[in-house]
């Protein structure tokens, strides 16, 4: 990474010295840690490893837009079923599906042509073609710009998911809320950069591996949240059986580590570890101030609760999925990913669908798609609609772009008769805000939803990636790391900037 101008390394020299003042001054604890740590930077420069962002990786102009909320539908949500219209399946109903070539199904989903589950109507000026269960983002949709020619590598969940997460197929690569912390930093040293919202039921397909910073120092690492859980964090604030645990010697602790962290750091001088792992511990210290505060909704006012549709706290839910739940859950987590963002964290994660139970807790609607994506399709469009219409009344659509995604599409053919399986070869992807052009759909599929309609044209993951980083106004090629001699990037050696969906 090349090093900053010196005016900003002037800014930056500044902004150190008052820091660590600031530091010193609190004599022990965390203060003692993050002393620490400046004190190893000025050994290396004032730009220091983490500090030293590329000139190189920007763009030539303003960036559109400042921040990301990623919503992420684990499980493959059906293209056909929410956003991509096909009256011929209508029209073909029930026959025996024909593909005109050999299709390798993941399971045993190659029935007859199936219809779309719910009806579709047109919305806004654009007459985007929506279906009934997603209905609640039809004044949105002259703001989203949908993709419907999207193509993955694999049917396999796992591998599919870390694509969509990372760029690669394989496990070890940082996620793409990574590259943008690496990149563009904080704009809140009192909260992460990238913070993940797991659906309520837990994680999907890889955990973890889908927000992992792997190779970069790890303090880009995602910070999991769980909105509707006590406590929302784990290990921010001790244990209540923690009781022995004094300020005292909470502070002792604190003055060794400190300590053995100088020692290594004298012999250590550019290992990044320790540096990330310094800088984690004091956003640790930060946040016991700034995150209680950002994830308490209790004086959002009423209507912007019923906006996202969360329902009154206490409310005990059925053990059936259902979709008054989906939509506080989904809501919530939406409503939570908005005052994250207004408050400067700059990549927001929200998924729904975790990786266990049954019947179906995520998209996998292998056996019934009307039971399975129903409430989740309708908890996810209240929420998403919500946030588009929150942050547009708030001025903050405009910097902030909104992506939706899911690992890959479903099969035109029948499951069983009431599911489908998976299908890698086509899917959609839709965008908003952010310099995205709204109230166009780009690079169609054929007239079954089965591929591409130009079969030597779809969209890839590292365009989109491609796109969102341009619009964030990095170059994607620019912005890489040597790792194990390789300059390894988000887009890895592919990607180029969908220029017909930016406004």
């Amino acid at each position: 990474m090349r090093r900053r101008s010196s005016l900003c390394a002037n800014t930056l020299r500044i902004a150190t010295h008052s820091r660590r003042q600031f530091l010193g001054q609190l004599g022990g604890g965390f203060g003692t840690l993050a002393l620490a740590s400046l004190l190893t930077r000025d050994a290396l420069g004032d730009s220091g490893p983490e500090a030293d962002e590329s000139a190189a990786c920007r763009l030539p102009r303003p960036p559109r837009a400042k921040r990301v909320v990623q919503l992420f539908m684990a499980g493959a949500a059906s293209h056909l079923d929410l956003w991509d219209f096909k009256p011929e399946l209508i029209r073909r109903h029930g026959e025996p599906a024909d593909f005109g070539e050999h299709v390798e199904a993941f399971q045993d989903g190659l029935g007859p042509w199936k219809q779309p589950v719910w009806n579709f109507q047109p919305y806004g000026q654009c007459g985007k073609m929506l279906s009934d269960v997603v209905a609640d983002l039809g004044p949105c949709v002259d703001d989203m710009a949908f993709i419907h020619n999207m193509v993955g590598k694999s049917g396999v969940h796992s591998t599919a998911t870390l694509l969509q997460a990372t760029g690669f197929s394989l496990p070890g690569f940082p996620g793409m809320g990574c590259w943008i912390s690496y990149g563009l930093g904080s704009e809140n040293d009192n909260l992460p950069t990238f913070v993940v919202l797991p659906d309520h039921r837990g994680f999907a397909s890889n955990g973890a591996k889908n927000w992992d910073a792997a190779f970069l120092p790890s303090n880009h690492s995602g910070t999991v949240i769980f909105p509707d859980r006590q406590p929302p964090m784990d290990d921010l604030f001790p244990h209540a059986s923690g009781t022995f645990i004094r300020p005292e010697s909470e502070a002792d602790a604190h003055r060794l580590l400190a300590h053995l962290n100088r020692r290594h750091a004298e012999s250590h001088p550019l290992d990044q570890r320790l540096e990330a792992r310094i800088q984690t511990y004091e956003l640790a210290a930060r946040m016991q101030l700034a995150a209680p505060e950002a994830l308490d909704i209790s004086n959002e006012p009423q209507y912007i609760l019923d906006l996202y549709g969360i329902q009154p706290a206490g409310t005990e839910w059925p053990s059936e999925i259902n979709p008054t739940e989906e939509r506080d859950c989904f809501g919530r987590k939406c409503l939570i990913a908005r005052r994250l963002l207004e408050r400067g964290v700059r990549f927001v994660q929200v998924w729904s669908g975790n990786d266990n139970g049954f019947p179906r807790r995520n998209w996998d609607s292998h056996e019934d798609l009307e039971r399975d994506h129903g409430p989740l399709a309708l908890g996810m469009a209240r929420g998403a609609a919500a946030l588009i219409q929150d942050l547009k009344q708030r001025g903050l659509l405009d910097d902030t772009i909104v992506f939706w995604t899911t690992e890959f599409g479903r099969m035109p053919s029948t499951q069983g008769g009431t599911g489908r399986d998976h299908n890698p070869f086509v899917f959609t992807n839709w965008l908003c805000g952010g310099g995205v052009r709204g109230g166009i759909s780009y690079g169609p599929s054929d007239n079954i939803g089965f591929k591409p309609l130009d079969r030597d044209h779809g969209t890839q993951v590292y365009d989109v990636h491609a796109t969102i980083l341009h619009l964030l106004g990095i170059d994607h090629k620019q912005l890489t790391f040597r790792h194990n001699g390789i300059d390894r990037r988000l887009t890895d050696v592919h990607g180029h900037v969908l220029s017909d969906l930016i406004a």
